[in-house]
């Protein structure tokens, strides 16, 4: 559930996500920046992918209702920010929309300069003002009675920056100072969305709207944050007025078929390198349907969920294919529900009860074994098993209770606390074979300990007003999709953070985040993820399970194809995809 810094996670298909940040898609096919596809390009220049079934939801991909990785897939080809990520996670700068340097370590001061010939592509120019906006919709202190007035899924950089961007509006460079030191400041989003539309949808003038935004005049930001909040949400097959949406990166949007596609077009005002494509499909295709489509020519790049089937079948295609295989910062996992009055939320020892009979082992087994030999159970949800720290953090934090599955510790538990027969909806985004494989091992389990537990499989789990959003679950399963953020995870676990769906709080928790997200020093960055993981686990936040192995595939004609560790997917450079002379 996919994290622009919004520092926060994507959640995958839900997958759900880790990071917010922006990135920007042209960059040439060895992941260091760069740009272009180079070589001969056939004369045909559509391109299709995709990255699963779920259907276009908004322009704004930017709230905890429309942040995930199937739409992020297709509005990050359009909005850009001042940096991106690299195959490993590497930040790096996109020199396209302009520079930014650090001026100033103690207070923490930031330098912005926005390139001269960087304009939306409606042709208004980028400046400051769309930095105060992307400011303002990340401030909870701009409210609306008790709430914030902007949804957004990041809300704390009017806490983290006060004061907000400094330069004039109509201007190119702005500064920003960090009442902390942020050790994700390379990553913060300051450009996504264009002021002068959400000014003029609100009634009001650009410089009207930074003004208040600055003036923090809740009530004069109302009607401009109104439309922000729901405004680009859409309607199935709908494409949003043009003059609504413009965007800031390589693709603009081109058409839309409800639940099959939506086709994205260059921006012809772009002022980097161009699309080497001339149009690119986001086709909307369940996983299990992903290999025959590619096999018949109806899809040209694919994210499948990977699965032992689904490595065999793209083998099984030969040279017609390339297969991209690799680690990932996304991880499959359980949480629990918190909300008041949900079997779990107040009772720890069914919780522990819950754990002892999930089968993580057999799952990883049976599951992801198959795909990678080397994957092994995830006991950590800050750290993955390839990474340097990993046994270091587990060694901390975790003893090994849950490794084994224990039925009758798990069974005592639910007699003793009168609970036996109590059922346990799994809920998750549906149709998904192998979440429903997981499901399954796990019925097989946990009801012999005595819980009853049902496959609550929903095609709506991550849709607004789905689900998930209800609270109609005792157990989520889904997975993170992050990009190797330091502070990304306290939106997830913190009080209150946007993307702490479950309702979960802990003092020490929020307390061990704040002392992590405010240094710059990597040895308490380190500490506190020991502290953070020991508490989650402590207090059964929910169970990690796996890291997600890489496996996406495309036409051996299609050029410049290449896998990414990071939320943003095998997506990531489109615009540099070409399809091969013939």
């Amino acid at each position: 559930m996919r994290l622009k810094r919004i520092s926060t996670a994507v959640a995958a298909g839900a997958i759900l996500g880790l990071a917010l940040s922006a990135c920007a898609p042209e960059t040439d096919p060895n992941g260091d920046g760069g740009g272009g596809g180079g070589g001969t390009a056939a004369e045909n220049q559509s391109i299709s992918a995709s990255v699963g079934p779920n259907d276009f939801i908004s322009y704004n991909g930017f709230t905890p209702e429309t942040y995930s990785t199937y739409n992020s897939a297709i509005v990050d080809r359009m909005q850009l920010g001042f940096t991106y990520f690299g195959t490993d996670g590497e930040i790096l700068p996109n020199e396209d929309l302009g520079s930014f340097e650090m001026v100033s370590e103690d207070p923490m001061v930031i330098e912005y300069t926005i390139a001269d010939d960087a304009v939306w592509s409606d042709g208004t120019p980028i400046t400051v003002a769309d930095a105060v906006l992307a400011w303002a919709f990340q401030n909870p202190n701009l409210k609306s009675g008790d709430e914030p007035l902007f949804n957004s899924v990041s809300a704390d950089l009017g806490d983290e920056v006060p004061e907000g961007p400094q330069g004039d509006a109509e201007g190119k460079t702005f500064t920003v100072e960090f009442a902390a030191p942020n050790p994700d400041w390379q990553i913060q989003t300051w450009m996504l969305h264009p002021a002068h539309v959400v000014a003029e949808q609100g009634g009001l003038t650009t410089e009207e709207f930074v003004e208040a935004a600055r003036d923090g005049d809740a009530e004069a930001l109302a009607d401009a944050a109104e439309f922000w909040n729901t405004g680009w949400h859409t309607d199935p097959g709908t494409l949003p007025d043009e003059e609504l949406v413009p965007v800031n990166g390589p693709y603009k949007l081109g058409s839309w078929e409800a639940g099959q596609s939506v086709t994205l077009v260059p921006n012809e005002n772009y002022y980097g390198e161009l699309a080497a494509n001339d149009e690119l499909v986001m086709r909307f295709v369940d996983q299990g349907a992903m290999v025959q489509a590619l096999d018949n020519g109806d899809l040209d790049v694919i994210a499948p969920q990977p699965t032992v089937d689904t490595l065999s079948q793209l083998e099984g295609l030969g040279d017609k294919v390339n297969i991209h295989q690799g680690d990932t910062l996304t991880w499959e996992h359980l949480d629990f529900n918190f909300t008041e009055g949900s079997l779990f939320s107040d009772n720890l020892e069914l919780r522990k009860a819950f754990a002892m009979c999930v089968p993580r082992q057999q799952i990883v087994e049976n599951l992801i074994q198959p795909i990678n030999p080397e994957a092994e159970v995830l006991n950590a949800r800050e750290v993955f098993p390839f990474q340097d720290t990993y046994g270091e953090v587990v060694d901390a934090s975790y003893d090994g209770q849950y490794d084994e599955v224990d039925i009758e510790g798990a069974k005592a538990i639910l007699e003793a606390e009168g609970a036996d027969g109590a059922e346990v909806r799994i809920g998750y985004s549906a149709p998904n074979p192998r979440r429903s494989d997981q499901v399954a091992m796990i019925k097989s389990s946990c009801d012999e300990a005595g819980f009853d537990i049902v496959d609550a499989g929903d095609a709506d789990f991550f849709q607004p007003g789905g689900t998930q959003e209800r609270g109609d679950y005792e157990v989520a399963l889904f997975a993170w999709a992050g990009s190797g953020q330091i502070t990304s995870g306290e939106n997830i676990y913190a009080t209150g953070k946007p993307q702490n769906y479950t309702d979960y709080s802990n003092e020490e928790v929020d307390a061990a985040w704040r002392t992590l997200a405010t240094s710059l020093d990597e040895s308490v960055h380190l500490e506190q993820t020991k502290e953070i993981e020991k508490l989650l686990w402590d207090d059964l936040f929910g169970i990690p399970i796996f890291a997600h192995p890489g496996l996406d595939s495309s036409a051996a004609n299609i050029e410049n194809v290449e896998g990414t560790a990071t939320q943003d997917g095998i997506v990531w450079n489109a615009p540099t995809w070409q399809r091969a002379a013939e």
